[in-house]
């Protein structure tokens, strides 16, 4: 594959790495202490409006959940959806080669279909794909670099949204059309030989977005091209509105494979090497929904149709086989909720939706492999070819009920229902180490309920909660029927995950200091994943107990401290011999400690600095517990100088200190491998507002 003709487009570019912690700190730099807290409340309060009815929470429910704004977004300009998700607690995105990654939220970094299937990822609050499509690379669909706001929820999602909404579910909501106040550009280059560009135009019931990036890519033969384009329309019809928007991705990248051998990551020439010259990916996604909007006095009712389509082709470099994999999925459905409150303390809400999605995967291999003379088990031609087409439907109900002036109650049960509907295009049966099925339909029903109390006192903003959640997903298609030689057919059970947590939080408006503590623990049945020799695990047990803080404190009007600190503990709950996994074992790529700490110093109104520090704790590589890569902390610095009111310069220094680290490090085949983290580097940019 040849990089695409885009390498000039990108003449319009953002990059800064900024201040990532105060969704407000802007309105600090310029405010009185007194005046601060009025601004911090407005503008926050403004921010959660929008998130809270595009997104997952309702205001004072329980539940671990975080947000950035808009501005915070735009400080941080990411260059991968990494950067702006990892300063929040409890989040570990890993980058991988170019714009891939694998996320985990209160889980390990979870690949295969537990990596497809755990997280949701909403785009105005509507899934950016269907449940059985999953991608693990699922942030490739979503237009962050203009979100207005990002949404993250901690555990198990509301009964608004069910099946992948396991550990966690990441909403990325972009601009509004008819609330946006002003047009905005960003440019930058970086030492790397990365341009990035950013505009948004708008008029009063309008705004088109586009972002492009190119990236000659700091490893051999790793360059990418990115475009995404995002636009809505606001629109009266009689007594409705309708907010109407769509939104386009297209990635082509040319791919780095992992570099192996014992902290291989730490030889400089190695980690900028590329084994896999001929791994690529080319991935193109478009959406588009309407929301209908109606409100009385007593009754709130939206109805929001949508439709999605993506296409990807790549060529799985981490396997030793090397197979092209041509995926893709198309969709249309509807979701919907109607609610009301009534005598100012009590609510609820009823809703629904409905999927109808079609899908198809393809993997072929081209070459000749074997592990030793004779070996038969990966043949060249085609290993899988199926489409599969679905449906899903859900009813979900949720109850908040005042039980004193301090105290509330809420609920919520969510019923769904799945069915596949799976067809080969080859002939079923075993051939080497790839397991084709008949033809055959499955169903999977779900049902996931929801317990809360929150206690909250107005005066200081100090709220105490206890959640009770349940998540569960149906299976991924791949995980159905990409079947290997050891496989039954049908094996592959719904996972489900019960999570109980308790926390406490105050909200910066009220103080100086704000903070956010949770604590959870959490069981998970029937986890499907893959193990350190390729073979497929579909009933596994883990554990999870973990306790999250964030905070921010303002010294004084131009120093702000703000940060966060997670602990976790995964672990496996079987035993599997094989694999040399004991109950009790470590679950593989699961950081005990992650932290985020960001000082920013603002002397002047023009003038603001951020030193930022970023640490990623030790963790095994495999499931055996033998091998493990012993953590890394990274150092990022920002300048930003206000050159005229609508014009700011900035630069910023990425790995300040050039540390050699590893974005991921796991064990495959007996061999330890990683994906070297990029080495030091320096980006400067400019933002104009008109």
């Amino acid at each position: 594959m040849k990089i695409s003709g885009y390498a000039l487009q990108a003449v319009i570019t953002v990059v800064a790495f900024g201040y990532a912690g105060p969704v407000w700190a802007d309105e600090q730099k310029t405010a009185e202490k007194d005046e601060v807290a009025i601004s911090v409340g407005d503008s926050a309060r403004s921010v959660l409006d929008r998130i809270y009815i595009l997104g997952d929470r309702e205001v004072g429910e329980p539940g671990a959940n975080s947000q950035l704004s808009g501005q915070a977004i735009e400080n941080i300009a990411a260059d991968h959806p990494a950067e702006v998700l990892n300063v929040l607690p409890g989040v570990n995105v890993q980058m991988n080669s170019g714009q891939e990654h694998l996320i985990a939220i209160r889980s390990p970094v979870l690949t295969g279909g537990a990596g497809q299937g755990s997280f949701l990822t909403l785009q105005n609050g509507v899934p950016t794909r269907s449940p059985a499509f999953g991608n693990v690379n699922m942030l490739l669909d979503v237009h962050h670099e203009i979100a207005e706001a990002i949404e993250v929820v901690r555990g198990p999602g509301s009964a608004k949204y069910g099946s992948n909404a396991v550990h966690g579910l990441m909403n990325f909501i972009l601009p509004q059309a008819g609330s946006i106040l002003e047009n905005r550009l960003s440019l930058s280059a970086s030492s790397l030989g990365r341009l990035k560009g950013d505009v948004v135009l708008a008029d009063d019931t309008a705004f088109v977005g586009v972002s492009l990036q190119h990236d000659n890519g700091w490893r051999d033969a790793t360059g990418v091209d990115q475009q995404k384009i995002s636009a809505g329309k606001l629109i009266q019809i009689g007594d409705w509105t309708a907010n109407a928007w769509f939104s386009g991705v297209n990635l082509n990248q040319e791919t780095a494979g992992f570099i192996q051998g014992p902290d291989a990551y730490k030889d400089k020439d190695l980690a900028k090497s590329n084994p896999n010259p001929e791994a690529f990916r080319d991935a193109q996604f478009a959406m588009g929904a309407i929301r209908f909007e109606h409100e009385t006095a007593n009754l709130t009712t939206s109805i929001t149709p949508y439709a999605r389509w993506q296409d990807m082709t790549f060529l799985q470099h981490f396997l030793p086989y090397k197979g092209l994999e041509e995926n893709s999925h198309s969709a249309i459905g509807v979701m919907g909720d109607v609610g009301a409150s009534f005598n100012d303390v009590h609510s609820w809400r009823l809703g629904g939706m409905v999927d109808f999605a079609s899908g198809d995967l393809t993997e072929t291999q081209d070459n000749p492999f074997g592990f030793f003379p004779g070996d038969t088990r990966f043949p060249v031609g085609r290993h899988y070819d199926y489409t599969v087409d679905t449906k899903a439907a859900a009813i979900w109900a949720e109850l908040a009920f005042a039980l004193s002036d301090q105290l509330q109650l809420t609920s919520g049960l969510r019923v769904e229902t799945h069915e596949y509907d799976y067809t080969t295009h080859i002939a079923p049966g075993i051939s080497g180490r790839f397991n084709v099925p008949d033809d055959r339909t499955d169903h999977f029903d779900l049902v996931t309920p929801k317990l809360g109390l929150i206690w909250s006192d107005f005066k200081t903003g100090l709220s105490i909660y206890a959640n009770y959640a349940r998540g569960q997903r149906a299976p991924q298609a791949s995980d159905l029927y990409r079947l290997q030689d050891q496989q039954v057919i049908g094996d592959v059970k719904s996972e489900t995950l019960d999570s109980f947590e308790v926390g406490v939080r105050r909200d910066i408006f009220y103080s100086k200091l704000s903070f956010d503590i949770a604590a959870y623990v959490m069981k998970k049945k029937n986890f499907f994943f893959r193990d350190s020799q390729g073979l497929n695990v579909p009933n596994g047990k883990t554990d999870h107990v973990g306790i999250e803080a964030s905070f921010e404190y303002n010294f004084s009007d131009f120093v702000t401290l703000t940060g966060n600190l997670s602990w976790a503990d995964h672990t496996y709950d079987f035993d599997r011999v094989a694999d040399s996994i004991q109950s009790g074992n470590k679950v593989d790529t699961a950081p005990e400690w992650l932290s985020d700490l960001s000082l920013v110093v603002a002397p002047t109104d023009d003038l603001s600095f951020v030193l930022d520090a970023e640490y990623v704790g030790k963790y095994f590589m495999d499931a055996g517990n033998q091998s493990e890569y012993g953590g890394h902390t990274l150092v990022s610095g920002l300048v930003t100088y206000q050159i005229a009111d609508d014009m700011e310069l900035w630069g910023r220094v990425r790995n300040l200190f050039d540390e050699r680290y590893a974005d991921r490090g796991d064990v495959a085949f007996g061999n330890e491998r990683y994906f070297p983290g990029e080495p030091q580097s320096l980006t400067i940019g400019v933002r104009k507002r008109w």
